[in-house]
């Protein structure tokens, strides 16, 4: 997309949608009346830019109480402006519309922040170093806990005696990369209650050796009863954790994003951060489909911007060398790693079951999000959704599958027959520990086809991105909209991983903009810089379309713009000159 001059635009005054507030709605209301009134005084206007709207580049935009007033050339909207209002000189810089995220783990990623931090690139050596280091600095029986080693990368067989040898006075445990397998020690296992007689939990393997005793390594559901006997996070903690997690995808230029799984701690957090008038983007969450209790009083939690109206049930697990994603065909054999009892993965909740819940929480109204990674698991969450319709009608909810890492040509067709959305996540379109990782557990000619978002998109499918961070080191959308187009590491560096896969840079941003919107039912107040919309503006110091499509990731954001409210700010030399006025 070439960058259209800017244009002079008549200051056009529209109606305000339903998203403004307080200023912005009643003049909304005064117009919807016939009346003819005059534009409410802008108490923000940003000027002297490159502003992106769905008709072209304008130089301007200006809002008034976080509604969208005026759109056009710098008179126009400085006419617009209260004597009091905030006058940013742009500079020249880029304004568009601000990035949604429809997949985080924001208190995960801010919990993670203080643990043991393990590269995903780690070899076994190096493991051992930095987990020894942070056994070093706890006091003889306080939980060791860390992430996110890749297995892929380790050159080696993990195991509980490894981190004995390390860490024989205290409990430990690693969680992967994938969040989806974690490593304990024998003290962490003892303190789990896991033994060689302990059996494999529904939806989840513990992993043994030749003479049935476990090595360490715990799959899924089996993770989880390690886990869980890790000290809780405090009620402030996870608070902490939020807002670390917000500040980070705020500096991105996130506006709003789906909380990918919430308990009833994280609800917490979030209403907290709310009523103390921090929550600033829009979030949406995805309430864990295991715990009846919060579904049932999630409106203890709701607040204006925190909207528990989203369902996260698991279906199976991950590609790697855990072989616990649901696949179609068999994984390839891993030497020494006894899977031959689960050639295809594994399937967490049989399919008539899945059918009944995603059918029960259809008619209640909420959206429901399906982690499916392997292609098994992508069909029978696209069967499931297809059961709701049947039984209920197209509700309007826009249920999505979320990662498909590998999806059938056939259920490309399914999923735009039945409505369904696939978003695709994590961002690793490209070459990566990840990655290479899952090439061992399926083979390169299943890698061709790794997560099919051009296919999906020709198949007329409609497609929403997520970041899966912290899964994922980063949760920079720039960097992720780049590779959708190259298939390539950052720069274009490194090898094509389903290069057939790649789309247009035009593409990418749309899913991350009104796509996203429209996934959310906020499109009426964001994904595109229009007239009576909210001021949901991200300011970077590039036109992305206009640079070379390897420069993109490097994108800087200067500012970000919610409701109208500059929630951040660049520090440092890249910033917008202080000074501003008229």
């Amino acid at each position: 997309m070439s960058r259209r001059p800017l244009f002079k635009t008549v200051l056009t005054l529209l109606a305000a949608t339903t998203a403004a507030t307080g200023a912005g709605s009643a003049y909304a209301e005064l117009a919807n009346a016939g009346a003819a009134v005059p534009p409410p005084p802008a108490d923000l206007v940003l000027y002297n830019g490159h502003v992106l709207t769905p008709s072209g580049w304008v130089s301007a935009v200006a809002s008034s109480d976080g509604a969208i007033v005026a759109l056009g050339d710098d008179a126009l909207a400085k006419a617009s402006a209260a004597a009091n209002a905030r006058m940013i000189d742009l500079h020249g810089q880029t304004v568009l519309p601000g990035l949604h995220d429809m997949h985080a783990h924001p208190i995960s990623a801010g919990t993670a922040e203080m643990q043991c931090q393990i590269a995903p690139d780690s070899t076994m050596e190096r493991l051992l170093a930095t987990t020894a280091a942070c056994v070093k600095a706890k006091k003889p029986g306080e939980w060791v806990v860390g992430r996110a080693y890749e297995p892929a990368a380790l050159g080696a067989a993990p195991s509980k005696a490894l981190l004995d040898t390390i860490a024989p006075d205290n409990p430990v445990i690693l969680t992967d990369v994938s969040i989806h397998a974690s490593w304990a020690n024998s003290a962490a296992l003892r303190l789990a209650g896991i033994t060689r007689d302990t059996p494999d939990p529904k939806g989840g393997v513990i992993d043994r050796d030749a003479n049935g005793e476990p090595t360490g390594i715990l799959r899924e559901a089996a993770a989880f009863i390690a886990r869980e006997k890790v000290p809780a996070a405090s009620r402030a903690d996870n608070v902490r954790a939020l807002q670390w997690a917000l500040d980070k995808m705020m500096s991105y230029g996130i506006v709003a994003f789906d909380d990918a799984l919430v308990t009833t701690d994280a609800a917490q957090a979030y209403a907290d951060l709310a009523d103390s008038g921090k929550l600033k983007p829009f979030v949406r969450g995805c309430l864990i489909s295991t715990d009846p209790h919060l579904i049932t009083y999630r409106q203890v939690y709701a607040r204006a911007r925190f909207e528990p109206t989203c369902i996260k049930i698991l279906t199976d697990g991950v590609p790697n060398d855990s072989h616990t994603a649901a696949m179609l065909d068999p994984y390839r054999p891993v030497r020494g790693v006894p899977h031959d009892e689960r050639p295809n993965g594994l399937l967490m909740i049989p399919p008539a079951q899945l059918a009944r819940d995603v059918t029960r929480y259809d008619a209640m109204g909420f959206t429901v999000k399906l982690h499916a990674a392997g292609d098994a698991a992508v069909h029978e969450s696209l069967e499931a959704i297809a059961a709701a319709r049947k039984a209920n009608g197209f509700s309007g909810q826009m249920h999505d599958v979320a990662h498909n890492s590998f999806v059938a040509p056939s259920d490309l067709v399914r999923a735009h027959d039945i409505g369904a959305t696939l978003e695709f996540s994590p961002y690793i379109w490209f070459d990566s520990p990840i990655v290479r990782g899952v090439q061992q557990a399926v083979g390169p000619e299943r890698m061709k086809r790794w997560i099919p978002v051009k296919e999906a998109l020709d198949a007329g499918v409609f497609v929403i991105p997520g970041s899966d961070w912290n899964v994922v080191p980063s949760v920079n959308p720039w960097l992720a909209m780049e590779t959708l187009v190259t298939r390539r590491g950052p720069g274009g560096s490194g090898e094509p991983v389903g290069l057939a896969e790649a789309i247009t840079l035009q593409q990418a941003f749309n899913l991350f903009t009104i796509n996203s919107a429209r996934h959310m039912n906020i499109a009426d107040r964001s994904g595109t810089i229009e007239m009576g919309k909210r001021a949901d503006l991200v300011v970077v110091d590039r036109d992305i379309f206009a640079v070379p499509v390897t420069a993109v990731h490097d994108t800087r954001v200067v500012m970000t713009i919610i409701d109208g409210e500059v929630v951040y700010a660049r520090p440092g030399p890249d910033r917008l000159p202080p000074n501003e006025g008229n």
